[in-house]
Parts: C-alpha cells; sequence; structure tokens
C-alpha cells in the first residue's frame, strides 16, 4: 500500500519519503538515527522493526545481519516489507512473499526503494531515475522530485491520500518533518508545506542549540541576520 524512498547524502544526512493510498503514512512507518540510517517498514507494517533496526545498527551489526535479526524478530515477516539504509555500507530490503502485488524493492549506491500495492515496477524505477537524475538539488528536494516521478509512473495502484519527508542531518533532533496525512494530492502538499518551511522555519533550525552550539543564538537580530544569509546563500546557489 505504500513505497518509499531512503537515501543519504555525502555530508552524512539521512532522508526518507514515502506515500501512500492510507492514512498518515508517515505516523509509524519512516525511523531514523543520525549517524546511524534510515528504516521503513511497509505493507502490513511492523512499527517495531523501525526502532529496532536503527538499534541493531547502531550496535555495529552489518544489514544482513540486521535484517536476520528483524525477520528472525516477526512471525509476520511474509506480510511485510522492510528496507533499510546504514550511514555507511550497503542499503538491504525484504519483500515478504504475500506482500500485495505488485511489491518489491530496488537499490542504488546512496539509495534504497521498495514498495507494494504498486501500479507496476516502473514506479520504483522512475523514483529512481528521477533521484539520480537531481542530484544537484538538496536532499529533501531530490526526494521529493523522486516522488513524485513514481506518482507518475502509476504510484499506488488504489490512488493518493497521504505523504511524509523527513529529513535527519548532524543534530539528533530532525531537521525536516513534514507530514500530509490525509489529502487529495499529498505530495503536491508536501511540496509546498517544503517550500514554506524554507521561509523561516529551515533557517531558524540552524539557530538553535545543539551538537554544535549548547546555547544557540539568542539574540533576534542575530536570528534574523542568520535567516537573511540562508536565503541568500540559496539564491547564490541557484544561479550557479
Amino acid at each position: 500500500m505504500t513505497w518509499s524512498i531512503l537515501a543519504r547524502d555525502a555530508n552524512g544526512t539521512l532522508g526518507v519519503a514515502i506515500a501512500s493510498r492510507f492514512f498518515a503514512v508517515g505516523s509509524l512507518c519512516a525511523h531514523t538515527q543520525r549517524g546511524v540510517g534510515a528504516v521503513s517498514t511497509q505493507a502490513l507494517m511492523n512499527p517495531l522493526l523501525g526502532p529496532l533496526g536503527l538499534a541493531l545498527m547502531h550496535k555495529g551489526l552489518d544489514p544482513q545481519e540486521v535484517m536476520d535479526q528483524l525477520l528472525l524478530s516477526d512471525e509476520g515477516r511474509d506480510q511485510r516489507q522492510v528496507h533499510l539504509l546504514p550511514a555507511e555500507g550497503t542499503p538491504l530490503a525484504h519483500t515478504g512473499k504475500s506482500c500485495v502485488d505488485w511489491c518489491g524493492h530496488l537499490a542504488g549506491k546512496n539509495f534504497s526503494m521498495a514498495g507494494n500495492m504498486l501500479a507496476g515496477p516502473q514506479v520504483l524505477e522512475e523514483t529512481a531515475k528521477a533521484f539520480e537524475a537531481a542530484h544537484h538539488l538538496p536532499l529533501a528536494e531530490r526526494l521529493i522530485v523522486a516522488m513524485q516521478a513514481g506518482e507518475l509512473a502509476g504510484g499506488d495502484k488504489r490512488g493518493k491520500q497521504s505523504a511524509a519527508l523527513r529529513i535527519h542531518a548532524d543534530e539528533d533532533y530532525l531537521q525536516l518533518d513534514l507530514r500530509v496525512d490525509d489529502h487529495e494530492d499529498p505530495l503536491v502538499e508536501l511540496k509546498r508545506l517544503y517550500d514554506k518551511s524554507l521561509e523561516r522555519f529551515q533557517p531558524f533550525l540552524t539557530c538553535l542549540p545543539g551538537r554544535h552550539s549548547a546555547s544557540g543564538i539568542t539574540d533576534r537580530s542575530l536570528i534574523d541576520a542568520q535567516i537573511e544569509r540562508f536565503h541568500q546563500a540559496r539564491k547564490n546557489a541557484q544561479s550557479t
């Protein structure tokens, strides 16, 4: 009932984009941890597999060992689809033999894709092509572009309802966590929310306390200056 992409960029930022003809797909499917990796649990999803997968990757297990333990822990494994992308290393996916067609998975150097109840394999294929072609864009935008391409290729064969985008950079908290839980065109709404986040939310986030600044920026004039620098940097990047 879903398709998703897990991805990482050269800076170690992790991202997940997911869409489905199901309510609030972003609430329980997507999981990330800074410096560890990303996991998505789908089909008749088991939300326990996300935290467990991240915990096993954090212990240093390789992807195959992680997947083996996830499946061993779950008697409903034949009904599940789960894929994982470590912060470093090879992605891995499992599509249970009882998942509903079309179902399957696809991986590249820095991404993993999986889907079930899709219009066909072209959904993942076109998602992958668009993701790789958009290498010049920030990770969040690459993921949105990729999912839009997958939707144009047929997406979830039952239709549209929800979508989500999760970006985890170099802080323990998320850089971006956008959800469209119920909408007639969720990926369009997700893009609108992303564009809105660029106005003040994303630049403001760079002013908050975190791993590299215990107190963050508290002077409002300095915050405004930081927001202006953020927008200027985006303009410069777009003009090159």
